[in-house]
């Protein structure tokens, strides 16, 4: 099981050719009842024609009252991809929107958890717990072209399939960081990291952090869907 965890971590080495940086422009099949001719790409044979699942996963994740906008599919080198990607701009509570910081392509069924999360997990532990909403969400990114450290394997990161969380900002102005308050907060700061943590494992595939190991401390790695490794 450990061995299958790190393979899916993926919070590791860069190599050429990566980045993190959001894909410029938008695609045509945004809210499209039907998919439209995709660009072709001079890296590919051919483009990437959205299914019916994903133009599905597009109208959910509208519905959650999340921002966002559908990107062209790019391939960057082998294993490198963002497919059925979409760049968030601002996520939606209960009461309010929030922002998300730092955050580049998505692919849309990680998008759709990450928004369910925020407004479920996140911003309810917020207001029950320290007493303030969430005004924004502090990422290191997601898209990066890269393996898993210390192995051969492309991490969740080079299929914009994961998105590390590493702080949150409320809106009466407390900064909440991982690396800081995971261990060393008051007791509602740790209370609340803990419980957002738990629900994060009920949502995505792979929840790592500060526990896991020391490459975690500083950020929750929140990768894909279908709750499989927790810690």
């Amino acid at each position: 099981m450990l061995a299958g965890a790190l393979a899916l971590a993926g919070c590791g080495s860069l190599v050429p050719g990566g980045g993190s940086g959001a894909a410029a422009g938008s695609a045509s099949r945004a809210g499209s009842t039907q998919a439209s001719p995709a660009a072709r790409i001079a890296s590919a044979p051919q483009s990437y024609a959205p299914d019916s699942a994903e133009r599905g996963c597009l109208a959910d994740l509208g519905a959650t009252g999340a921002r966002f906008q559908p990107l062209p599919d790019t391939y960057a080198a082998p294993g490198c991809n963002k497919l059925g990607t979409v760049q968030l701009s601002a996520l939606a509570g209960d009461r309010s929107t929030f922002g998300v910081s730092n955050l580049g392509p998505v692919r849309c069924g990680t998008a759709k958890a990450f928004s369910d999360w925020a407004r479920f997990g996140v911003d309810r532990a917020a207001r029950q717990i320290l007493g303030s909403p969430i005004a924004r969400i502090e990422t290191m990114g997601s898209y990066s072209c890269r393996n898993v450290a210390g192995t051969e394997r492309r991490s969740a990161h080079a299929r914009a399939e994961a998105i590390d969380v590493s702080g949150f900002v409320l809106e009466d102005g407390r900064r909440i960081m991982l690396r800081r308050d995971w261990r060393g907060g008051d007791a509602a700061t740790r209370e609340f990291l803990r419980v957002v943590h738990k629900s994060a494992c009920k949502r995505f595939g792979t929840v790592l952090g500060p526990d896991y190991n020391a490459a975690h401390e500083d950020h929750f790695h929140l990768e894909g869907t279908g709750g499989k490794f927790c810690r």
